[in-house]
């Protein structure tokens, strides 16, 4: 059975500020950022990955963070052009680069794209400056405009805004206008998600006060239809993108695809065929920089191989984010069981009218994408 698509992440952990919402492992930079000493650990910490490469080819690569942008094209250039020697990397390989439109400028937006990086996430959030305020942004309005003229001068036809809604003090309409100003700037994929409180953040310890659920839901269809209008199909739950323009590379998560991951906290999974059978391992890297930096490739820490009876729900709960949901044969395909594993949640879930009936598709029905957490645990262990 051939192993699923390979990616990678790499992850740049410094940002200029913490933003109040962010769970994300980011460290404010204090001073010049170490990039050639960061470079270095990076390409050790490949080489500790190696191993389980195995000749595979890199479908995509996401430069997450923390923030990217940051980082200077001269990094990417150097980065992408060693990458591009110690891996197969695919020929129409997706290099998506998280960008914040407070750290970035025409020139350095034309030096991403000449480094071979070939689509841009740009971390929009809002186009209300209050709004920008009250969640830590260190950019306004007009920039987040800028930045997204002046990516499509540089060159990137991919690219992907990143919005929220739900913010505090938000009403209906203001969600609405930030939503139809993103479609205005005509990217090729549109994130749009509610603002979620996340432990050990600063509105995790004072709670803003946001929307009540009913005007959340409201909002939120509202939006689905001005999306769907505009031509952006849902194809995840919080994501949209114009036809075939999805983002391969988390559509390969959110399938059960491997991903090695390089850097700082980094998160990796990855699948091995041993001759006890097929194993997936879940990886995480040392989280502080400064330690990171100082281990010199050994970075690795907390490999775990996944129990069997977790395997299915970790399956699931990806595979049904996707709107669509995933051909059922690749569920085996992705975890070595068969099918038969999944029978009795399955039948829970179709009685529910949460699962589309059908024999060859795992797939939420609406009722059950709106209810995905409630779906999601009839497959966890112990249910």
């Amino acid at each position: 059975m051939p192993l699923p698509p390979l990616s990678l992440y790499i992850h740049l952990p410094w940002c200029v500020r913490k933003c109040p919402y962010c769970d994300f492992n980011s460290h404010e930079r204090s001073g010049a950022l170490p990039e050639a000493a960061y470079l270095s650990a990076l390409l050790a910490d490949l080489e500790q990955e190696l191993p389980d490469v195995q000749q595979r080819e890199i479908t995509s690569i996401f430069f997450g963070g923390g923030t990217p942008s940051l980082l200077s094209p001269d990094f990417y250039h150097r980065l992408l052009s060693t990458l591009a020697q110690r891996l197969t990397l695919a020929p129409d390989c997706e290099i998506t680069l998280e960008a914040n439109p407070g750290t970035v400028e025409q020139d350095r937006f034309n030096g991403f794209r000449q480094a071979g990086i070939n689509r841009l996430s740009i971390g929009v959030q809002s186009f209300h400056d209050g709004h920008l305020r009250a969640l830590g942004r260190i950019h306004g309005g007009a920039e987040a405009l800028r930045a997204a003229e002046q990516a499509r001068r540089a060159g990137f036809d991919n690219l992907n805004l990143d919005l929220m809604h739900a913010l505090p003090g938000q009403s209906p309409d203001e969600a609405l206008a930030d939503l139809r100003q993103a479609i205005a700037l005509a990217p090729t994929h549109i994130s749009w998600y509610e603002l979620t409180i996340e432990p050990n953040t600063a509105f995790f310890r004072a709670p803003p006060v946001q929307p009540d659920g009913d005007s959340m839901a409201d909002t939120e269809a509202a939006g689905f239809a001005l999306l769907s209008a505009a031509g952006y199909g849902r194809y995840e739950v919080s994501a949209f993108a114009r036809a075939g323009q999805q983002c391969r590379h988390n559509l390969n998560y959110w399938a059960f695809g491997d991903y090695l991951a390089l850097g700082a906290g980094g998160h990796g999974k990855v699948t091995r065929d041993t001759p006890e059978g097929r194993q997936l391992v879940r990886y995480r890297k040392t989280r502080m920089p400064a330690d990171y930096l100082a281990e010199g490739g050994t970075a690795r820490r907390g490999t775990a191989i996944v129990a069997t009876d977790e395997l299915a729900g970790e399956f699931m709960m990806n595979a049904l984010r996707l709107v669509n949901g995933v051909n059922a044969a690749t569920f085996s395909a992705r975890t070595g069981l068969p099918l038969s594993t999944l029978a009795a949640p399955l039948d829970k879930a179709r009685q529910q009218g949460l699962l589309v009936d059908h024999p060859d598709q795992l797939m939420c029905t609406p009722l059950g994408l709106a209810h995905l957490n409630h779906t999601i645990s009839l497959f966890m262990p112990g249910h």
